[in-house]
C-alpha cells in the first residue's frame, strides 16, 4: 500500500498544474469597456438631445429626465429636409456604383494580370489623394461653370466618383490578390471567357471586399462638404449643408441640430448594419500576405 500511495503521490506532483488565470484580463476588459463607452457617448447624447424640446436642450445642468418628442423631426420635415437627403443619396449611391464598376476591371488588371510599370500604375492612382482639395477647387468651379453644370448633382457624382476611385482600385487589388491562381486556372480550362470569370467567378469570392470597399466611398461621398458647399446652392444641395443651416446668427437650434444629425447618420449605420458579415470578413481580406 505504501508503495502505491508514493507512486500516486509521485503522479500527482508530476501532473502539470493549472495555469493561473490572468488577474489583469478583468482589468483589460472593463478597461476596453470604459473607452468604447467614452467615445460612444457623444452619439448617444446626440440621440437623446433629438427627442428633447429645445428649451430642455439647452439647460445647465443638462437634463437627464425629460418628456420625449417627435417635434424636432417634424420641424425638420416641414424645413425642407427631404431634398437634400434626395441629393446627398443620389450622389451618394450613383457615385459608388461608378466607382465599383471602374475600380472592379482596374483592380484585377492590377492584380491578376500586372504588367512592367504595374507599380507606377497604382502610385499614380495614390498620388492623387495627396493634392489638397482647395488647390483645385478654383478650375473646378470655372470648368462646371462654363459648361453649365454648377448647382447640379451630376457635377457632385462626377467629383465623388474621381475622389473615392483610387482608394476603391487599391482596396480591391488587394482583395483579387488573396484569390488563388489555381482558381482561375480551372475557369480558362472550363472554357470560361474573361466577363465570365469576373463575373461568375471572382466577384463571389470578393463580395465581402466588394462590400468593404463600397461602405468606405458611401461614408466618404456622403460626408463630403467642401465640393458640396462651393459647387451648389440650393438645387443640389446635401445634407451637410442642411445641418450647417442650423448655426445661424440667432445662435445654435441644438435640439434641431441634433435631430437632423441623428437622421444624417442612420443611412450608413443602416448600410454598415446590413453589410455587416460581409463587412467584418471584407476587413481582414488581403491582411495576410
Amino acid at each position: 500500500m505504501a508503495t502505491v500511495d508514493i507512486a500516486a503521490a509521485g503522479t500527482a506532483d508530476s501532473a502539470p498544474a493549472a495555469p493561473p488565470r490572468r488577474r489583469g484580463s478583468g482589468l483589460i476588459t472593463s478597461a476596453t469597456w470604459l473607452i468604447g463607452v467614452f467615445f460612444f457617448f457623444p452619439v448617444a447624447w446626440m440621440v437623446i438631445t433629438a427627442f428633447k424640446h429645445e428649451a430642455d436642450a439647452t439647460t445647465d445642468p443638462p437634463r437627464l429626465i425629460f418628456e420625449p418628442t417627435l417635434e424636432q423631426f417634424r420641424n425638420l420635415f416641414d424645413a425642407g429636409a427631404g431634398p437634400y437627403f434626395l441629393n446627398s443619396l443620389m450622389a451618394t449611391g450613383v457615385s459608388t456604383l461608378l466607382v465599383l464598376a471602374l475600380a472592379v476591371p482596374a483592380a484585377y488588371a492590377l492584380a491578376i494580370r500586372p504588367v512592367k510599370r504595374t507599380q507606377d500604375v497604382l502610385f499614380f492612382f495614390i498620388s492623387t489623394k495627396m493634392l489638397p482639395v482647395v488647390a483645385v477647387i478654383v478650375p473646378i468651379y470655372v470648368i462646371a461653370g462654363r459648361v453649365n453644370m454648377l448647382d447640379n448633382v451630376w457635377t457632385l457624382i462626377v467629383l465623388y466618383t474621381a475622389m473615392n476611385l483610387p482608394i476603391a482600385v487599391w482596396m480591391m487589388r488587394s482583395f483579387l490578390q488573396e484569390i488563388p491562381r489555381e482558381v482561375l486556372e480551372a475557369s480558362e480550362m472550363d472554357g470560361a471567357t474573361l466577363r465570365q470569370t469576373l463575373t461568375q467567378v471572382l466577384l463571389p469570392m470578393v463580395a465581402p471586399g466588394l462590400a468593404a470597399t463600397a461602405l468606405i466611398c458611401v461614408i466618404f461621398s456622403w460626408n463630403e462638404f467642401f465640393f458640396a458647399v462651393n459647387l451648389t446652392a440650393s438645387t443640389a444641395a446635401t445634407v451637410p449643408l442642411f445641418l450647417v443651416g442650423f448655426m445661424t446668427s440667432e445662435g445654435l437650434f441644438w435640439a434641431q441640430m441634433a435631430a437632423a444629425a441623428t437622421l444624417a447618420s442612420l443611412p450608413v449605420v443602416l448600410a454598415g448594419w446590413a453589410a455587416q458579415k460581409q463587412l467584418v470578413r471584407g476587413l481582414s481580406m488581403g491582411a495576410i500576405k
